[in-house]
């Protein structure tokens, strides 16, 4: 089991930029794929980006492309949503969590996703 902390939320204006981290403990999460999930009130978690181990395959929601960006460093076991260009429908609760099986492209049902972190408020003003 992957215990995940997410960190690096925030009030932010309507074009403004944030960058989220998700720190891991365990010896497991260099070799895992991670994600990254949001949920908004009275909505649905839904995916948002995923990496795999490497760092090498990325994969995004159509809402955050080329407007996020998905990194991470195995070496601090921490992963990285850097959120650019804000919109007030960005406003949610972040989540970062560990994909259940590898693959070679991170997949995005929320389901097949384990070991949540307890996330951080993202909210964007017009």
């Amino acid at each position: 089991q992957v215990q995940l902390v997410e960190a690096g939320g925030g009030l932010v204006q309507a074009g403004g930029s944030l960058r989220l981290s998700c720190v891991a403990s365990g010896r497991t999460f260099s070799s895992r794929t991670m994600g990254w999930f949001r949920q908004a009130p009275g909505k649905e978690r839904e995916f948002v980006a995923g990496i795999n181990w490497s760092g090498v395959t990325t994969n995004y929601a159509d809402s955050v492309k080329g407007r996020f960006t998905i990194s991470r460093d195995n070496a601090k076991n921490t992963v990285y949503l850097k959120m650019n260009s804000l919109k007030p429908e960005d406003t949610a609760v972040y989540y970062c969590a560990v994909q259940r099986l590898n693959t070679v492209v991170p997949v995005t049902t929320t389901r097949l996703y384990d070991d949540w972190g307890q996330g951080t408020q993202v909210t964007v003003s017009s």
